[in-house]
């Protein structure tokens, strides 16, 4: 198959598979405020390290995003375990999880939306869009009405070196809005063959790979345009959007 044909076929294949993400499935979506099924993620692994970028101001929108009540994260039970079992896969290896996002409220959704439809606001437009003009974010779907986070068994993450005592290079910042964010940004994530001329080291491309492996091993599948986005495979509500805010939830 000829290069350009390929890229062609991957970026369909990218489209899809992000409107699969932003929308779920066919299916008319459910809304629910029940958080009994959620858990926080700290109280099922320990050893992850937190930075929840919407509960800070340090992130696309430039604002605390509305929803997020605490610097905290929470997933479902199911995806929770699943974690569980990645940490204590990469800790033996020298490694720690370190999250940026888990579960999202339909509200904090909400003001991604109005955010992307308001062109004039282009405050951290140099930090994670430099390339793009911001009215184009929602219709290239950086910006969805629905998001798999709100189905609670979706998060972002990234790997901490314990020996370096610093984030793996990845060869690009969560929440970068462009091609460079994609997994096969300078290979090919089923063969791992590296593309020397690709943009990113050989390192970087790996550490990537190194996360998705693990992720992948524990019943997590990655997404095609963002190396740090995972949902679990056997998510146990693929139709529900849930709208309790992010806060500490008691222990269970």
């Amino acid at each position: 198959m000829k290069k350009t044909t390929f890229w062609i076929l991957a970026s369909i294949f990218a489209v899809v598979c992000a409107l699969t993400a932003c929308n779920g499935n066919a299916d008319e979506p459910k809304e629910s405020d029940d958080s009994s099924d959620f858990v926080t993620i700290t109280d099922v692994v320990p050893d992850v390290i937190l930075e929840i970028r919407y509960f800070s101001t340090y992130n696309f929108v430039g604002k605390r995003i509305d929803g997020y009540l605490q610097p905290t994260a929470l997933l479902t039970k199911r995806a929770a375990d699943s974690l569980k079992a990645v940490s204590d896969d990469l800790v033996r290896h020298g490694y720690r999880l370190k999250i940026y996002d888990a579960y999202r409220p339909q509200c904090a959704v909400d003001h991604f939306v109005r955010w992307s439809k308001d062109v004039n606001d282009t405050l951290m437009k140099k930090y994670f869009y430099p390339d793009l003009d911001k009215s184009v974010l929602f219709p290239q779907l950086y910006i969805c009405e629905r998001s798999g986070h709100t189905r609670g068994s979706t998060l972002d993450l990234t790997l901490f070196d314990m020996n370096k005592e610093k984030e793996v290079d990845m060869g690009g910042t969560f929440d970068w809005f462009g091609e460079e964010s994609h997994p096969d940004f300078s290979g090919d994530p089923e063969t791992l063959y590296f593309d020397p001329e690709g943009g990113l080291t050989s390192e970087q491309f790996y550490n990537r790979m190194m996360l998705r492996a693990a992720m992948m091993r524990h019943g997590f599948k990655p997404f095609p345009t963002e190396w740090w986005h995972f949902t679990l495979e056997d998510e146990p509500y693929p139709n529900t959007y849930f709208t309790f805010p992010v806060k500490q939830l008691q222990e269970k």
